[in-house]
């Protein structure tokens, strides 16, 4: 943490890690205000108890409405990657281009020093330059869904709860008498306060066609409810009776088809992945050895990364992972701890 007598802006959306992080600032003689990101309609709730929290503990509010730019940047991508059969992560996409933008850019309209969030991840200074890293609570850590923030937006941010379990966030909360200290955390779609993602995307774009399941030895053996309801490595809810379990091997959206694999066949040797990022600023050309993610809540995995043309590289796992989904993005992490980079998984290969 920085020296305190400077200003702070912190990104409220009234839940306990938000409102703690107000709360710990102030501790440590910081002057705090908070912003509200109003995103999408199902935010109207957000921004209530953001003001709520404000108010008890007496912080300036700014509101604003990103709900255009929320709408072009993520809700179109996250509908078109399942319409393509692909899997998408919506944070990922919406923290460079939507979120964090609009609080640095906050930041600097309203003069503010830094801007906080209640990530658990870390940042290390090192060589004039800020390291995104894994946070200290690895079951919460939220390093992968930030890896496409640059050194613009990390050498203007504090993560005040990275050093904390959520146990202890939500006692420090009880023990302020925050009003969010019982609140449940958010769901993992926040503009789909349902969580019926499928649903959601028929409204917008219609009914998505029936199409057939092909079997492992590949036969027509059903009839899929439309490709944007499945997602690789499914299965459950899959209405398939072969006498064994079967898994979603892989999506095609030109013939509206959903392979499946038997059990074991679900596993992946290489990867590739495009739109590479590097927080540090520097991308790599030679091949390296590192540890990567291929998704949120997956355990770290070697592999070995080789740079190829076009922003792209090839991601060649040490042992086969499960359910490598196209859409999503491979984290790489050196020595288990620091980002080196990332990049969203185009192709796989069994």
């Amino acid at each position: 943490m920085h020296t305190n007598n400077q200003k702070v802006l912190v990104a409220l959306s009234g839940g306990v890690d938000s409102s703690v992080c107000v709360y710990l600032l102030q501790q440590k003689g910081y002057e705090v205000a908070g912003i509200v990101l109003k995103m999408s309609p199902a935010h109207e709730q957000t921004v209530k108890d953001a003001q709520a929290v404000a108010t008890q503990l007496g912080i300036q509010l700014y509101i604003q409405d990103m709900t255009k730019q929320f709408e072009e940047s993520v809700i179109e991508y996250f509908t078109h990657e399942y319409l393509q059969g692909r899997t998408p992560n919506p944070c990922i996409v919406c923290n460079p281009t939507v979120k964090f933008q609009a609080l640095i850019e906050a930041a600097d309209r309203y003069g503010y020093d830094y801007v906080a969030t209640g990530h658990y991840a870390n940042l290390i200074h090192q060589d004039n330059k800020v390291l995104l890293a894994r946070g200290t609570c690895k079951q919460r850590d939220q390093s992968y869904m930030l890896y496409r923030l640059g050194q613009r937006e990390l050498s203007r941010l504090l993560f005040p709860l990275n050093q904390m379990e959520k146990t202890q966030v939500r006692e420090i909360a009880k023990q302020a008498q925050l009003p969010s200290a019982n609140k449940p955390d958010s769901q993992e779609i926040c503009f789909i306060p349902d969580n019926h993602y499928a649903d959601y995307i028929e409204s917008r774009t219609g009914c998505c066609p029936k199409g057939d399941f092909i079997s492992p030895e590949g036969t027509v053996c059903g009839t899929h409810k439309g490709i944007i309801h499945y997602t690789v490595g499914q299965r459950k809810h899959l209405g398939i009776a072969l006498g064994r379990p079967v898994f979603v091997k892989e999506i095609d959206p030109i013939q509206n088809r959903i392979y499946l694999a038997n059990a074991g066949q679900e596993y992946y040797k290489k990867a590739i992945i495009n739109q590479l990022s590097y927080p540090s600023g520097e991308p790599l050309s030679q091949p390296f050895e590192a540890y990567v993610k291929i998704r949120s809540v997956a355990p770290l995995a070697k592999a070995q990364i080789k740079p190829l043309e076009h922003e792209t590289a090839e991601v060649i796992f040490s042992q086969p992972q499960r359910a490598v989904a196209k859409g999503q993005s491979i984290v790489m992490y050196d020595q288990q701890e620091i980002v080196i980079g990332g990049g969203f998984i185009t192709e796989v290969f069994a």
